[in-house]
């Protein structure tokens, strides 16, 4: 892994729209960042994208629907968005795709359902869509797979468990899904779909129940990191407290690692952002027993099972957005005193 004094921000120029809830991705070197909520907390339309070279925003034709919270792809020359909340807080079906080289956006064929909170991965150039929550509210266990050539969604096993917002992670040929929520309660169950075989494997839930925390994945480990911790139903006075719990899961085990004090993060936070750069799972900024949003950033090396400071975020922020990059992880909007315009990225830099 690497060591901690690897790592470094890089800061980008501001948004042209302050947003929370936006959904990004990236694409040879452009990072496009699409819809979220504005200051009023209504669905925005707004597409901007950001030339990394030459460090400049330009603003791109408006999403044809509002949306926040959405899913966002590239794939191949098209970056595809589905699902999310439009205006009026309903969810939406809708898949729309930009077509980069023609700078236009083109409607795609909807889900048979609406959606927001789905989690979405890709391979081998299809897209895969599982969960989220519909117009009733109640959470979903759909899967289903897109293949833009055929412009189709096909229904696959259903999730053992309904839940939305939750991570997911391809390895191998098996997507990972753990966490997530149904209504307000956190959800435990960490589940995978095989994808060659269509079937499902449960396996042996997060060991505890925590809001707003963090997933990560690395060299197979998965990793559940923090949250809001909330009290048990017999503890009537106690408040929900934010809490610095790192729970492991090893495949080949099979097993949760009880966690150890030793591992714990160091700084207690919830509504944070989780990823892997430089062979470390790092956690970045989110809420704690602090006024406003941290900027504390800490790196966990698997190797020596600890974790380390890291060079703080230039701007304090919660409910970030996050895009993986090649030696990169972006950190976009979020909320700071309000909606955030700040991009920046946490990086590798070469050290002699």
């Amino acid at each position: 892994a690497a060591g901690a004094a690897a790592f470094a921000w890089a800061a980008f120029p501001a948004m042209p729209t302050r947003r929370v809830y936006c959904s990004a991705a990236h694409r040879d070197g452009q990072l496009f960042v699409l819809g979220g909520c504005g200051g009023g907390g209504r669905a925005l339309g707004t597409a901007e994208v950001l030339d990394l070279p030459a460090q400049r925003w330009t603003t791109l034709p408006p999403l044809p629907t509002p949306r926040a919270g959405a899913a966002a792809l590239a794939l191949g020359k098209q970056i595809l968005v589905v699902g999310g909340v439009d205006a009026a807080q309903s969810p939406l079906a809708s898949l729309e795709a930009y077509h980069v080289d023609e700078g236009k956006w083109e409607k795609k064929a909807a889900l048979a359902q609406p959606s927001m909170g789905i989690s979405a991965v890709q391979r081998d150039g299809a897209v895969y869509a599982l969960g989220g929550m519909g117009a009733d509210t109640s959470p979903q266990a759909l899967v289903r797979v897109y293949e833009p050539a055929k412009d189709h969604w096909q229904p696959l096993p259903s999730m053992p468990t309904p839940c939305y917002g939750a991570s997911a992670f391809l390895q191998g040929n098996k997507i990972f899904v753990l966490g997530g929520r149904q209504g307000k309660l956190p959800v435990t169950a960490f589940e995978a779909f095989d994808l060659e075989t269509r079937s499902w494997t449960r396996y042996p839930s997060v060991p505890s129940r925590r809001a707003f925390a963090a997933c990560a994945m690395a060299d197979g480990v998965v990793f559940s990191l923090g949250g809001l911790q909330q009290p048990g139903p017999h503890n009537f006075y106690s408040r929900p407290h934010f809490v610095n719990t790192v729970e492991m899961f090893d495949p080949a085990q099979g097993v949760w690692r009880k966690p150890s004090r030793t591992i714990r993060m160091k700084e207690k936070r919830a509504d944070f952002v989780a990823g892997c750069l430089g062979g470390r799972v790092v956690a970045v900024g989110g809420l704690g027993n602090q006024s406003c949003p941290l900027d504390s950033v800490e790196g966990f090396s698997l190797s020596q099972k600890k974790w380390e400071p890291l060079p703080p975020m230039p701007t304090g922020r919660c409910s970030c957005s996050s895009c993986p990059a090649p030696s990169l992880l972006f950190i976009i909007g979020g909320v700071a005193q309000g909606p955030s315009g700040a991009v920046e990225a946490l990086c590798l830099r070469d050290v002699p």
